[in-house]
């Protein structure tokens, strides 16, 4: 099997405050395949979009990162700001998730996509001011066949458009271009469907499998839609409390759910076949900073049990055809839970 192109290992990003350290993203192992679309999926709260702020180390201080983010072999959390700044969007992009506060309102949506190439001073050419015109022409050029890749009709007239003048669709499109404009290896996409109504969500979902299939983009999308995640992604990983609850191929964690909160995010779905009544979860994200003993969960789940309480559970194979393979983050089905493990570890094991 091919090697991952990032890979996290007990990745943990901590936030002091004054009840306590909180935990938003507590050892969490990942690993990303070349053109593999992975999905993060979770309640408001759980660490998704903290996982991708990690990965490019945009968490400001005085939270911090701990364990290890391998791009190609090499441990992003071991470089400087300055050679982060050639990682971020040259190798790694990333679409936010509100087009509107992340466009800058003052500059034209076409110099705010040529401005990554210029950074990253990809076009031949001086990369100091002033920038000869055939530079100039060119970034252009790239830019325009970016805006009309991802759906921005007549790029020429936009090119000097405002944001303002941009519909929500087009404005998530203008991001997921600058996302673009360098080529990059990994999009890490947070939440790129939000607030938008439900035909744009399939054009903008409709365009980002396009980019993944035609130029082999690998794909991290953070996502409290389960069902997205089930057409739009090969892998999912369940997070509950910034921890993986579950994680397996689409197939295996929707047809096979095996931790009680990904059941339960599944009965959410509406079913307009059965017109069953919504089951939602009961009572709420836990405070990360009084998290219960044990299972994060327990408070919520309906098959609790008191030894939920003692320890936690690591994540365990799920028995695929009455057989527990030897396994690997991310290439089996694995699950968080007690039911899938005979023993228990300590808290600070």
């Amino acid at each position: 099997m091919a090697e991952p192109i990032l890979e996290l290992r007990n990745l943990t990003t901590v936030f002091p405050t004054r009840r306590g350290e909180v935990r938003a993203v507590d050892s969490v192992n990942l690993a990303l395949y070349p053109g593999q679309i992975l999905g993060l999926v979770g309640e408001s709260g759980c660490g998704k979009s903290t996982v991708l702020l990690s990965i490019l180390g945009l968490i400001a201080r005085p939270g911090r990162i701990t364990g290890e983010v391998l791009f190609d072999g090499h441990d992003l959390t071991k470089l400087s700001n300055r050679e982060l700044r050639q990682v971020r969007g040259k190798e790694i992009a990333m679409i936010f998730q509100d087009p509107l506060s992340t466009l800058n309102p003052a500059f034209p949506v076409g110099e705010q996509i040529r401005e990554s190439l210029r950074l990253h001073n990809l076009l031949p050419g001086p990369s100091f001011w002033p920038l000869d015109s055939g530079r100039r022409r060119r970034e252009k050029e790239r830019v325009l066949q970016v805006m009309e890749e991802v759906g921005i009709p007549a790029p020429e007239a936009r090119y000097r458009a405002y944001p303002h003048q941009f519909s929500g669709g087009m404005q998530q499109r203008a991001l997921i271009a600058i996302g673009l404009a360098c080529n990059p290896r990994i999009l890490l996409a947070d939440e790129p469907t939000t607030a938008l109504d439900v035909t744009i969500q399939a054009q903008i979902v409709a365009l980002m499998k396009r980019i993944n299939q035609e130029h082999g983009t690998a794909i991290i999308l953070v996502t409290h839609d389960l069902g997205l995640a089930a057409e739009f992604c090969d892998h999912i990983a369940v997070m509950y409390a910034g921890r993986i609850v579950e994680i397996g191929n689409v197939d295996q964690v929707i047809e096979n759910p095996q931790h009680p909160y990904t059941q339960g995010l599944l009965r959410c779905i509406p079913d307009l076949k059965e017109r069953s009544p919504l089951q939602p979860i009961p009572g709420s994200v836990p405070d990360l900073t009084e998290l219960p003993s044990g299972c994060a969960f327990g408070p919520r789940c309906p098959e609790f049990q008191p030894v939920c309480a003692e320890g936690f559970f690591r994540l365990q194979p799920v028995a695929e055809n009455g057989q527990r393979k030897a396994h690997r983050s991310g290439e089996v089905h694995m699950a968080r839970c007690l039911r899938l493990t005979a023993y228990r570890i300590p808290e600070d094991d």
